[in-house]
């Protein structure tokens, strides 16, 4: 005869104790089965709201097999000279119950563009059935990558060869993410979530940097949010999601690798075989990694790269050693679009004036802009959308589009709990930079000069980050438990 199930002996033994001295040894027998049962279906319905998390995870290695123009800063076209490390798609794909999945990819590329979040989703949407606002595309914006399609275009000027081979490795790019989606839909499997923060602080305000090197004391995010998947069985490591606010610029060379963040996802999956690390960049548009060495990927610019992955990954590290908190509940999420109103610009005639004294980069967009004057004007607003994926009551996922600021993050972290918060930018397609009123206010690059750069007439209204905001704030109350 089996013996007793220890599952029943777990939650019983403990019940019976405590129904001993609540009732007199001539209760009802019925009544106490009746309180052990009703104590067993409570228990139970906990762990089945733990255990209903389904995930799965993949990645896909999209170093180029030949040479293809580097991307991220403008000037000299950038020729990679050798690969310092692999660059990679890597996916997460999670579900509840019986909700659909949604798909998380992270890429150690600068960025996309319309076209390419396009092309990605129609493929997902064909392939596998996902839809749109079932995928946050998040990009690392990694300057060690080669150039994709029509991301940041008016920074390069790049001959037919040029041309040819970024388009040939675009085509790559897309059949990576088709591939990786399935596979992470295809692994999807009973995970436990959970959900910390740890700390870094090589993220400067660069806004602060003054001529000679100072840099002045300005806002930050240090924080660095840490999603957890484990195996429901072993609780090992599935997957280890990480953020963290600040340009990956600390290399500028021609090597091909992931910068910082390419290195602190090769140290964490060291520390964790079998686990893939995944890194989701945050508000950096206004943060740099200092100091930082920009010479031509020398030894010391790699030493220097590779200190602060390991500063990284050793901040994730105590999050994982801490505290965490399980992740109970189901995935909510939501996703809308606002339309960011632009500031006059330059005139037709302005622009035709500037024309022969430009160059370059420069050039190139007031030849753009004109172009747009030719066929009516240029558009007075840039659409943005917004995505929010919520957790349950312990984990708030928002999802900006573009390069934003650190304010966004300080802002919604401080509106709906720096504890249960996370603020990802650089999704979606890399519109531009995305001031806040503070960063508008004072001007600057992030602010005003930036814009020409993304083919923008001007800089955003005064009320950029009240739209956003409001936006953000609409989905999340749509998405909350």
């Amino acid at each position: 005869m089996k013996g007793p199930n220890p599952g029943w002996l777990l939650y019983s033994t403990p019940i019976q104790l405590i129904i001993g001295h609540v009732f007199p040894a001539n209760a009802p027998r019925c009544l106490m089965k009746r309180i052990i049962l009703l104590f067993l279906a409570g228990a139970f319905a906990c762990q089945g709201t733990r255990a209903d998390w389904q995930a799965g995870v993949a990645a896909m290695d999209i170093t180029p097999s030949s040479p293809v123009p580097l991307a991220g800063y403008g000037g000299k076209t950038r020729l990679p000279s050798r690969v310092e490390h692999r660059i990679w798609l890597k996916a997460l794909a999670v579900s509840t119950g019986s909700g659909k999945p949604h798909v998380l990819v992270t890429a150690d590329l600068v960025g996309l563009s319309p076209r390419m979040v396009e092309e990605i989703a129609a493929r997902a949407k064909k392939l596998h059935g996902i839809q749109r606002e079932q995928l946050i595309l998040n990009y690392s914006h990694n300057h060690s990558c080669p150039v994709t399609a029509d991301v940041l275009w008016l920074y390069y000027d790049l001959s037919k060869d040029e041309e040819k081979a970024r388009n040939e490795y675009t085509e790559k790019v897309y059949q990576a993410y088709a591939v990786v989606i399935g596979k992470a839909l295809a692994n999807l499997a009973p995970a436990k979530l959970s959900f910390g923060q740890g700390l870094a602080g090589f993220a400067v305000n660069r806004r602060r940097s003054r001529p000679g090197g100072r840099s002045l004391p300005g806002p930050v995010d240090h924080d660095v949010p840490v999603l957890a998947v484990r195996d429901i069985q072993t609780n090992t490591p599935r997957a280890i999601v990480f953020g963290y606010s600040c340009h990956t610029t600390a290399l500028s060379g021609s090597t091909i690798n992931g910068d910082y963040a390419g290195y602190a996802q090769i140290d964490l999956e060291k520390r964790h075989p079998g686990a893939l690390a995944l890194f989701v960049q945050n508000c950096g548009g206004d943060a740099n990694p200092l100091p930082r060495l920009m010479t031509n990927d020398g030894p010391q610019a790699l030493a220097l790269a590779a200190s602060y992955g390991k500063t990284l990954a050793e901040g994730v590290a105590q999050a994982l050693a801490g505290t965490m908190t399980e992740l109970e509940g189901s995935l909510q999420t939501a996703m809308g679009q606002t339309d960011l109103a632009l500031q006059a610009g330059k005139t037709a005639g302005q622009l035709r004036a500037e024309l022969p004294r430009s160059s370059g980069l420069a050039k190139r967009a007031t030849q753009h802009l004109l172009r747009q004057w030719e066929n009516g004007e240029p558009p007075g607003a840039v659409p943005y959308p917004v995505q929010v994926w919520s957790f349950g009551p312990k984990l708030t996922l928002f999802a900006l589009t573009g390069e934003t600021v650190v304010d966004y993050s300080l802002r919604l972290k401080r509106e709906h709990g720096f504890e249960t918060t996370w603020v990802a930018g650089y999704n979606n397609d890399l519109l531009s930079y995305v001031p806040s009123r503070r960063v508008l206010g004072e001007g600057g690059y992030e602010g005003t000069e930036g814009m020409l750069e993304y083919g923008h007439r001007g800089p955003y209204m005064p009320d950029v980050e009240e739209r956003i905001i409001r936006l953000a704030n609409q989905l999340a109350a749509r998405v909350k438990p």
